[in-house]
């Protein structure tokens, strides 16, 4: 483990019934793990439900949601770096992933975003395009690399690792390399000037 591993948030981007979200997301917070560079918290939007309704922008949201908000914050706040594992919903991400990056703002500014999809043929990866959008318009960087698993379901063996790991287990580090790299840029930039959105 290096001596100031970059801090990582992995976010379980979806909610729905029978997700397969937790066995994509274990599996790469594993291979997180054996990197050596990052330190990982996973975090699953089921454990953290926000309303669609959203306070005026620039107040605090009212006190029956303020308890989830502010435990993501300081989530999203120590975070060197962000994984987002995400399905495809008609050729999109999760409505839920959606409404919680909405929620936040100063949280995602000149940090580095690596994307993790899953679906059927198309494997998510539409869904994680659509996201490059969402997290530039943030201030935050998406890493050129991503991880995708097609018709994901026959991708895992029971036990939950992939039947394909070295293809697997090289897209992880890449991905990995990648975000430790600009992970490591950004956090030293944001303490020698802050960056202003």
């Amino acid at each position: 483990m290096s001596d100031n591993p970059i801090k990582i948030a992995l976010i379980i981007g979806s909610v729905r019934g029978g997700r397969f979200g937790p066995v994509v997301a274990k599996w790469f917070a594993g291979q997180a793990e054996r990197h050596g560079a990052v330190e990982v918290d996973v975090i699953d939007l089921a454990d953290y439900p926000l309303p669609l309704e959203m306070a005026p922008y620039g107040e605090l949201p009212p006190p029956e949601v303020g308890a989830v908000w502010a435990k993501l914050s300081a989530k999203f706040t120590a975070a060197d770096a962000f994984i987002v594992v995400t399905p495809e919903y008609n050729h999109a991400p999760p409505a839920v992933l959606k409404n919680t990056i909405d929620w936040f703002k100063n949280e995602w500014v000149a940090k580095p975003v690596g994307l993790v999809s899953y679906g059927g043929v198309g494997g998510g990866l539409r869904a994680a395009e659509s996201l490059r959008l969402v997290f530039a318009e943030l201030h935050a960087t998406t890493v050129r690399d991503t991880v995708s698993f097609h018709n994901s379901w026959g991708d895992f063996h029971k036990d939950g690792a992939p039947s394909s790991p070295e293809g697997s287990e090289a897209a992880a580090k890449s991905l990995l390399d990648q975000l430790v790299w600009w992970g490591e840029a950004l956090r030293d930039a944001r303490e020698k000037r802050p960056y202003s959105s």
